[in-house]
């Protein structure tokens, strides 16, 4: 009686293949990821600028106007792990507000501006700001 030769472990081919299936899903999954990583960072810029929100109403109502120093009138905070700092800056159609510069430069500027008229906060991404990266709000 002749036995046949069990086969042990993986042809050369098989093997192949599943490096060939790992780098395809690479090459997808790492450009997503670094994408998603840049539109945290940029979260971070519009999750600061939102904590100035409160602050800086009670200030116009008490006082008249905005405030112009952030540190010391709103003591808010300015700068985070990937927010380079956050300025007083006025938008042409949206009203007076905050601007964001991000610490990456490539990154760019996001920034939350107050209108009087409508007593509404908005969003917008500074022109040299991929769209990609603000939120859907900001674009």
């Amino acid at each position: 009686m002749l036995m046949q030769k069990q086969q042990k472990g993986f042809t050369l081919i098989e093997l192949m293949i599943v490096v060939a299936i790992i780098g395809i899903l690479a090459a997808v999954a790492i450009p997503a990821y670094t994408d998603y990583l840049k539109r945290s960072k940029v979260a971070e810029a519009v999750s600061l600028m939102g904590g100035l929100k409160t602050p800086t109403e009670e200030w116009m109502g008490s006082q008249g106007a905005m405030p112009t120093n952030i540190d010391g009138q709103l003591g808010g905070k300015t700068s985070g792990k990937y927010t380079s700092v956050i300025n007083t800056a006025t938008h042409a159609t949206l009203g007076t507000g905050y601007l964001a510069t991000m610490k990456d430069t490539t990154m760019g500027t996001i920034g939350l501006y107050y209108s009087t008229g409508t007593k509404d906060w908005s969003c917008k991404k500074g022109t040299d700001m991929d769209a990609g990266l603000a939120p859907a709000n900001c674009r």
